[in-house]
This record gives C-alpha cells, structure tokens and sequence, in this order.
C-alpha cells in the first residue's frame, strides 16, 4: 500500500485526507440520522397525555427541547400554545428551518469530496503524463523504464480519486434522501401536535 501511496505521487495525500474525512462524515451521519434519536415514538404520545392533564410547563419544555431534533421542533409550538394555530404553526416552521439546517451539517463537505476527489484524480494523470512526455523529450521512447514511472502515476492517482468520489457520492445522495424523509415526518408529527391542540383533529 505504501509504494502505490509513493507511486501515485505527492497528490495521494490529498485524496487519502478526502477519502479519511469522508468516511469520518458518513459514519457521524448515519449514527445522527437513526429514526429513534431524531424522531423518538413516545414524544408525541408524552406531550398528549401532558396537554390532557394540563401539566405541560416550563421544565417539560425544556427537556423535550433537548431531546431530540423533533423535540425542538415540537418544543418550540408548545410555548405558542396559547396563540392561534397560525402563530404555533410559525413558530414550529422557524425553529423547522433551523433543525434541517443542523440535519444537513457536513453533508455539503461530502458532496464537495465527491466532486473534487476525480478532478485530484485527473490533475494526477496530468502531471504523470507530463512526466512521460518530459522523459520522451530527454531519453526518447527506447527506455520503458523511464516512462512507466510516469504512466503508473497516471493511472494510480486515477483510481485513487475514482475510489474516494463514487463511495462519496452514493453516501451523499443516500443520506440527503434520508434527511428529506426525516423532515417529512418531523413536519407530519408537528401539524399533527398542532391540530390536536386546536380541536380540529381526533387523536
């Protein structure tokens, strides 16, 4: 592994940084995205037995705020709740914004790795085919030995940048799929929250 890290030239470094930082970002994502830790099954069903009792205060608020993202987004209609329906719907879509925001953390610098991984690649087989051709220039084509060097620096950085991009881009595509999947259903359990309150929905 080591002498195709040599082989492939000073710009391997770049792509093995992006490919370490990458799967950095997919194994914090996929442990972030987990349904139970953004949309937890008994959030709902706690604030409903709270709102029938009339014990939802200040405390109970705060602690469904920290939970989890659902909980801030549902935290943040439980303090309107004596507002209109419009108000604890604005509410809940300000802080919404702000939850996919954090939700989509990172997965921007996944997608720049993506992109830039091949373009690494390709600046590798650049400058290797370059160094073929200074050889050709200097030694002529009568040592092979001369222009491997080159060649294989080509076709290593290629790969290299190849084997980061493509495992990059499924990731990115896979898990902004799941962002949108969890926001659907953030939105879901929120306008149910809503018109719960309001009696404009049966339980």
């Amino acid at each position: 592994m080591l002498e195709l890290i040599k082989a492939g030239g000073f710009l391997m470094w770049p792509i093995i940084a992006c490919s370490v930082i990458s799967v950095a970002i997919v194994l914090e994502r996929l442990w972030a995205y987990q349904t139970r830790k953004v949309i937890p099954d008994y959030l709902l069903a706690q604030i409903w037995q709270l709102h029938q009792k009339g014990e939802i205060s200040a405390a109970h608020i705060a602690t469904i705020r920290d939970g989890s993202p659902l909980g801030r987004i549902l935290a943040a209609g439980l303090v309107n709740r004596a507002h209109s329906r419009e108000i604890m719907k604005e509410s809940i879509e300000e802080e919404g914004r702000q939850v996919v925001h954090e939700l989509d953390r990172y997965l921007n610098s996944l997608g720049t790795i993506a992109a830039i991984s091949p373009l690494l690649g390709l600046l590798g087989t650049v400058i290797g085919m370059i160094k073929v051709f200074t050889a050709i220039t200097s030694a002529g084509v009568g040592n092979p030995g001369v222009l491997a060097g080159g060649i294989s620096e080509a076709l290593i950085t290629t790969a290299a940048g190849l084997s980061v991009a493509i495992p990059a881009l499924i990731f990115h595509r896979y898990l902004s799929g799941r962002v949108d999947r969890l926001v659907i259903s953030m939105e879901a359990e929120s306008l149910k929250m809503v018109e719960v309150m309001h009696g404009e929905r049966e339980r």
